[in-house]
Parts: structure tokens; sequence; C-alpha cells
């Protein structure tokens, strides 16, 4: 009887582990179907997707997502969009679903890839400055005559002023020791900086002196930034490049970068110039030209022989890493982490 008794008891304890309470069965109840499913989408096509009730629940409501950013006047089951100028790499499609008070998301998405190969180009260098070696590089950025550039590693990391001519900072503003500083831009008088993986930025008066702070929300890490003049463009170390509020500091989407035949990971330092995002991808010395709107890399500039310049040159180490325009005078400048020189170039297409 015993031995009856504890068997019916191993059982019933089974059965009990494997029921789903209401909220587990709600929350993986969902899915979404492509309906027009193909290999390649082309600028011409339109992707419909259907919601997927499983085991047919109910839907209070249901609120549409593309790339982490909403569509407005949308709510059904189903839900087309057309793909003409619409973002390349993983377009990811997102439904959040609501039903007696509870809620929970489905998600699919297409690859699209653009067929048109990226220009290459070369440079001249026009200029060479002497810069910083205790600089581990990570932002740069002009404003006005002054250049701002933000420094990495743990308890190394600042924000400077620097004199280009001498090539020696007149202000700095350092970072606690936990912290590892990453890029940084200048909007509408104010600084932004991020840090590295402690998921939250800085923001400085023009004199770098700390007026506020925000966090980062659904990107990963705080690698580059720059901006348009009303927005923040945040890249995370991924293929990603993140469209933030300057004010409330929401994300408000994302494009990814791709070129012809693949999708561009570890983008790195940007900088906004005549309405592009020139973006280094980190330890190549590459730096692509990338559609803001699109993400497809238009252009590449081809920098690889620069490292002849630099003898603490490391591919794991002092790598590539500062874009800077200084828009007054059209120059464009560039530098490495712990790199001696600094070098306006010019490019040549």
């Amino acid at each position: 009887m015993k031995w009856n008794y504890s068997v019916y008891l191993i059982v019933a304890a089974l059965s009990l582990s494997g029921c789903k309470t209401d909220i587990e069965t709600f929350k993986e109840n969902y899915k979404l179907e492509i309906t027009n499913s193909k290999l390649n989408w082309s600028e011409e096509d339109t992707v419909q997707i259907s919601l997927i009730d499983d085991t047919s629940i109910g839907i209070d409501s249901v609120i549409w997502y593309q790339n982490e950013t909403r569509i407005d006047g949308t709510g059904g089951i189903t839900f087309s969009r057309k793909l003409i100028n619409q973002p390349y790499g993983n377009l990811t499609f997102k439904a959040i679903i609501y039903r007696n008070g509870m809620n929970t998301s489905a998600a699919t998405k297409i690859k699209r890839l653009p067929t048109q190969k990226a220009k290459i180009y070369s440079y001249r260098i026009v200029n060479t400055y002497v810069h910083d070696t205790t600089s581990y590089t990570q932002g740069l950025e002009f404003y006005g005559d002054s250049l701002y550039e933000s420094t990495g590693q743990f308890r190394e990391s600042d924000i400077r002023i620097t004199d280009v001519e001498k090539g020696e900072p007149y202000k700095i503003a350092s970072l606690p020791d936990s912290q590892f500083a990453e890029g940084m831009t200048i909007l509408n008088g104010k600084v932004y900086q991020l840090t590295w993986q402690s998921k939250i930025g800085y923001v400085y008066d023009l004199g770098l002196h700390k007026i506020d702070d925000f966090t980062y929300n659904k990107s990963k890490e705080g690698w580059g930034l720059t901006n348009d003049g009303t927005y923040l463009y945040k890249s995370d170390g991924s293929s990603k490049i993140w469209k933030i509020d300057p004010v409330t500091y929401e994300e408000l989407g994302y494009i990814e970068v791709v070129s012809n035949d693949r999708i561009v990971s570890k983008i790195n330092e940007l900088e906004w110039i005549d309405g592009k995002i020139y973006a280094n991808v980190y330890t190549t010395n590459l730096i692509m030209i990338i559609n803001p709107i699109s993400g497809v890399v238009e252009g590449a500039i081809n920098l690889n022989s620069i490292t002849d310049e630099i003898p603490n040159y490391s591919e794991k180490d002092n790598v590539l890493n500062g874009i800077a325009y200084d828009r007054k005078k059209d120059r464009l400048f560039i530098t490495g982490k712990r790199w001696p020189k600094m070098f306006e170039i010019e490019i040549v297409k």
C-alpha cells in the first residue's frame, strides 16, 4: 500500500508540474505567420503577415511594430507593409497582443539585402597633427572651432576639449573609475557621452559640467554616437544604429547596416556628414558611408595604408576609432586609440 501511495504521489506531482498556468498559456499562444513568404524581397513587394491565435484565446487589441518603431494606423490581426523605402537587413515585425488585462508579443522577420555594391574610395593626407597617446579615443567631434574627444578604458575614461594644433587637451572631465567611456556627440549645446556596458550615458554643458544622465533601453551597449541636428544615433556593437530622442532618451527604432552581400556588425564610431552616417567598423581600417534611412552602405573609405604612419598600431588594441568633420572649414579628421597622430584627410573618389 505504501509503495502504491508513493507512486500515486509521484504521478500527481509530475502531472501538476506539466500543467501550464493561464498566463503561461497566454504568453505562448500567439505567433506571426508571413502569408506570402519568399526568399528574396524587392522594393516592389508587400509583406503580408497574419496573427495566429493558436488556441482561440481571443484578442482585445493589437499594436504593430517594425524594428521597434510603432506603426500608426494598424491594429487588426492582419498586417501588410509595402517595402519601398523601408530599411534593409533583418526587418523585424512585432505584434503586442492585449487580452483581459494581460499582454504578450509575437515576432517574425524577413531579410533584405540591396543589390547595389558600395563604392570604394581612397584618401589623401592633407595635414598631420599631434595626438595624445594617452587618449584611448572613442569619440571625436568638432563644435565650432573646438574639438571634443571621449576617451575610454576603466580608470582612464574622460571627456576633453583638445587644442587641434598642439594636440593637447585644455579641459578634461574624468569619469568614475568604474565607467568605460565610449562615443560622444554634441546637439543643441549639450554634450552626450556613452559608456560601454554600464547602460548609462552622461550629458554635459559645453564647458564639460555634468547636467544629466540617461539609461539605455533595448540597445545592448554603448559604442558610437552622432546626431542629425534633431535626433541622436547610437551604435551598440552590433549591426544596428538606434535613433534616440535627445530629450526623453527614448529609443525610437533602428536601422541595420547592410552591404550587397552581408549584414555588417561591429559598427563603432559615428559621424554625421552631409546627410550620411560615416561609421568605423571596429578592428578594421574602413569607414563606411551609410544611408541613415535604409541602412545601406553606399560607400567605403579604404584606410589600410594609414597604419604605416602609426608605429604603435595594433589590430587588437590601437585601432582606427575617431572621425570628426569640421563643418566650418569643410575638413575631415581621423585618428585612433592611443595614436600619436591625427590626420586631416581628403576622400579621393
